[in-house]
């Protein structure tokens, strides 16, 4: 879906994060699910996994997604064009829908934007059995990394393995589908073991502090390299030759793993306080991940008609994702039936003793 008053201007801005965010994501996700592992025999490691993912992806693949769908069947004219929710709604679960247009067709149903919960999903498993296989071995192998990524190789090594995986994805091109995604699968996952393994080395957390700046330096020309190739060559327009995508591949990565270096060494210097405040965005996360791309598809649709100027119309998608993201969390987070659809924890239950003592006595007590 795209707005009709789409701005060109605005797709070198967006490779400012393109690069980086999902790997970034996978390698914080090994790194957390290392500080579990830790605490808990594999057997729990997966139940909590299943427990915390599986919910989730099936309340989008059956609720919030659907109506993405909808609303690209009816905006691309997808044949044949089904405006009646329910009987959509019947052939989207059915896969009955046949919805096709110029040779490709929507195959339903399907997980649009939580196609990152379902690799998180599978990565998890995959580590599971890893750990069960060779769980020693596996953390030696974090011993040998650390021992390996001192001063500069800690910038410079994993620079260039990102550089030979994204070369790959000149044959491999990002599909998003779990069984055709090649090059994703190489990188995310290779980024999830790598978080696994790194997470508790207090030398390589200490190693991106004092790299920041120099990732900051090499991610910031990158980015305006990747800006200007972006603006060059837009999406949809003539391929490049081959030559100039492997050097750009290249600079992708270079801005890929700088971005990542500064954002954790920034992090680790000036964000490693707990607070409430801090708590209580964390556990937003997920539920602001589930719901936001679905906001954004309903708003855009019902607001494009209006004709609104690209800067009312942007700003008031902002804030109706805003708002419905941060109603949906303040909802489901107050209901515990609720929680574990949107990766939360159930609210262990409250227990209330009665008690006969006098009040006096109870007082007494109390002080």
């Amino acid at each position: 879906m795209k707005s009709p008053r789409a701005i060109p201007e605005m797709a070198p801005i967006l490779m400012l994060t393109s690069p980086w965010r999902l790997t970034l994501l996978f390698l914080v996700s090994g790194a957390a699910t290392r500080f579990m592992a830790d605490k808990m025999t594999v057997r729990a490691l997966t139940r909590v996994r299943l427990a915390r993912l599986v919910p989730p992806l099936i309340l989008a693949v059956l609720v919030l997604v659907p109506p993405q769908t909808y609303y690209q069947v009816i905006e691309q004219a997808v044949t044949p064009v089904e405006t009646f929710y329910p009987a959509f709604y019947l052939k989207y679960l059915t896969g009955s829908g046949h919805w096709c247009r110029i040779g490709d067709c929507l195959t339903t149903p399907t997980y649009n934007h939580m196609w990152f919960v379902s690799y998180l999903l599978i990565y998890s498993l995959a580590l599971s059995a890893l750990l069960a296989l060779a769980g020693p071995r596996l953390r030696a192998l974090g011993d040998m990394l650390e021992a390996q990524l001192t001063d500069w190789r800690l910038l410079a090594l994993p620079l260039l393995a990102l550089v030979a995986l994204d070369l790959l994805e000149l044959r491999f091109p990002i599909t998003h589908w779990m069984i055709h995604d090649w090059y994703n699968h190489l990188l995310s996952f290779t980024a999830f073991l790598f978080g696994f393994l790194i997470a508790k080395s207090l030398s390589l957390r200490d190693g991106f502090i004092r790299l920041r700046w120099w990732g900051l330096a090499i991610a910031v020309p990158a980015y305006a390299l990747v800006a200007h190739y972006t603006w060059a060559h837009p999406f949809g327009g003539p391929t490049p030759p081959l030559g100039l995508r492997a050097i750009m591949r290249v600079v992708y990565a270079t801005q890929q793993w700088g971005a990542i270096v500064a954002v954790l060494g920034f992090g680790a210097r000036h964000l490693s306080h707990d607070s409430p405040t801090l708590r209580y965005l964390v556990q937003a996360v997920f539920p602001f991940y589930l719901v936001h791309q679905t906001i954004i598809v309903v708003a855009g649709h019902n607001l494009a008609p209006l004709g609104l100027p690209s800067g009312a119309e942007a700003a008031i998608i902002l804030i109706i994702t805003f708002g419905g993201c941060f109603a949906t969390y303040e909802v489901v987070r107050r209901v515990n039936i609720l929680r574990p659809w949107f990766g939360l924890k159930r609210l262990a239950p409250t227990i209330q003793t009665e008690t006969t003592e006098p009040q006096g006595q109870t007082q007494a007590a109390q002080a």
